[in-house]
């Protein structure tokens, strides 16, 4: 987890110091998505998917991944406070969780 953090916070942070080049979206009523945040989902992605093959994925720009039968899954939002990053406040992360499917269906937090 923290190795997929760490390479998808290399490319937000040169995005940040250039944050006027990059091109938004409107996702929603005061809802954006940033050039940044598909491309940090996708390293993410990646990375988290090679270290753990077969673990689902709730991805917050691309949505559900994987099996409707996971017994893991990563929760995963790219640019946590995408308004503040817009806007050049340095106050953003990286979110990723962990969710364990338990035997009653329910489900709690592994990690994150």
């Amino acid at each position: 987890m923290a190795n997929a953090a760490q390479k998808a916070a290399k490319r937000l942070l040169r995005d940040f110091a250039e944050v006027e080049q990059l091109q938004v979206s409107v996702k929603g009523p005061s809802d954006f998505v940033t050039q940044a945040d598909t491309r940090a989902e996708a390293t993410l992605r990646e990375e988290l998917g090679r270290a753990r093959p077969g673990y689902a994925f709730l991805l917050e720009e691309s949505g559900a991944e994987g099996s409707e039968n996971w017994a893991w899954r990563w929760i995963v939002d790219p640019l946590d406070g995408t308004t503040n990053f817009l806007h050049g406040i340095p106050h953003w992360a990286i979110s990723i969780g962990l969710e364990k499917r338990l035997p009653d269906g329910g489900s709690e937090a592994a990690a994150g």
